[in-house]
């Protein structure tokens, strides 16, 4: 408790002695009002993403698909940070629930220091349908996004509301189909709502998300339009 203090008081004296501070979404924005920050020196820059860079690729023929050997497959993919406000867990777990159908691939490409530890649990967990893979070359994550038919955005139940993964823009960028396991009344669940490119499921629920995933894999014709409202947000945007 002392040192929260400590740190809260540093926080509050950047706040007051700094000309400007800049956030990236409306929550963050009411946040530092009601850290009575004055709202003169509050300037809101939202995450960006190349939309001539981050494209719509066609799945045939992609060479991400073709290194893997996921040609058949239903891509579901996430890339980015592993880390404790991930919990990348409850995707291997749900995983689990969808091993009887041997055509959906759940991909993972991050940190590979981190990749071990998720490795050791999908051994534990008995889940054979997940790819893990370290973090690609930025000329191939064009590419690679187009591998997927579906990108996830996971995050625990207890991260803080204003929270706003920026691979949200760049999923949507890439037109592809969003699941988003993420608390409800975040920042990150309103973008992906507004933009109308995807579903929001219960945090570090395994069998929600299994259902999520399973839903999307059942009507894929739907989720090339959950796709182009993702692209269609990105460029808006």
């Amino acid at each position: 408790p002392k040192l929260i203090r400590i740190f809260e008081a540093l926080e509050m004296f950047a706040y007051r002695t700094a000309t400007k501070t800049s956030v990236i979404a409306d929550d963050f924005v009411a946040h530092l009002l009601y850290k009575q920050v004055p709202a003169h020196k509050i300037v809101q820059i939202p995450n960006w993403v190349d939309v001539n860079f981050i494209r719509p690729l066609p799945r045939a023929n992609n060479q991400f698909r073709l290194a893997h050997q996921l040609e058949d497959k239903f891509v579901v993919l996430y890339s980015g940070n592993i880390a404790l406000t991930q919990g990348l867990e409850t995707v291997i777990e749900a995983a689990t629930h969808l091993c009887h159908l041997s055509d959906i691939a759940i991909v993972i490409v991050g940190e590979e220091a981190a990749l071990e530890r998720l490795q050791q649990h999908c051994q534990s967990c008995g889940a054979t349908n997940v790819l893990l893979l370290p973090l690609q070359p930025r000329q191939d994550l064009p590419e690679m996004l187009a591998a997927a038919d579906v990108g996830l955005v996971v995050q625990k139940q207890n991260v803080i509301s204003f929270n706003m993964p920026s691979k949200i823009q760049v999923l949507m960028a890439s037109g592809r189909a969003i699941i988003a396991s993420v608390p409800a009344t975040g920042s990150a669940a309103r973008a992906i709502e507004q933009s109308g490119g995807g579903s929001i499921v219960t945090p570090e629920k395994p069998e929600a998300l299994a259902a999520a995933i399973l839903k999307m894999y059942e009507h894929q014709e739907h989720i090339k339009i959950l796709g182009e409202h993702s692209r269609e947000s990105a460029l808006t945007n």
